[in-house]
């Protein structure tokens, strides 16, 4: 994984993870607000301007990719790349779970 890529990216904006972790199967920026809506119960929504700037960026680092269009929207799907960094956010993230919990990294 590239060093500069990984510094951009890790440790995610939630919006960021959220958006990347969505596009482990197709979607376009319509259907990840209204997974993310869903999955946070509403708590986190993305704002068009938040989803398409960060697509765009993310599409220009390579973590995702344009798939094709459906109905004049625009399809993404996460990368090779795009994996290893959602893999490393979950990781730290888990790290960071399990240490408020008091519990060794090992466990």
């Amino acid at each position: 994984m590239n060093d500069k890529i990984k510094r951009i990216y890790v440790p995610m904006t939630e919006s960021g993870f959220y958006i990347l972790f969505c596009l482990q199967t197709p979607q376009h920026g319509y259907g990840i607000s209204q997974q993310v809506k869903k999955m946070t119960g509403g708590a986190v929504t993305i704002s068009a301007g938040t989803m398409y700037g960060t697509l765009s960026k993310m599409e220009t680092d390579g973590l995702i990719r344009f798939c094709r269009e459906e109905d004049k929207r625009k399809l993404y799907q996460i990368t090779g790349l795009g994996c290893e960094i959602l893999e490393t956010e979950i990781s730290r993230i888990e790290r960071l779970y399990k240490n408020s919990k008091g519990e060794s990294i090992d466990a």
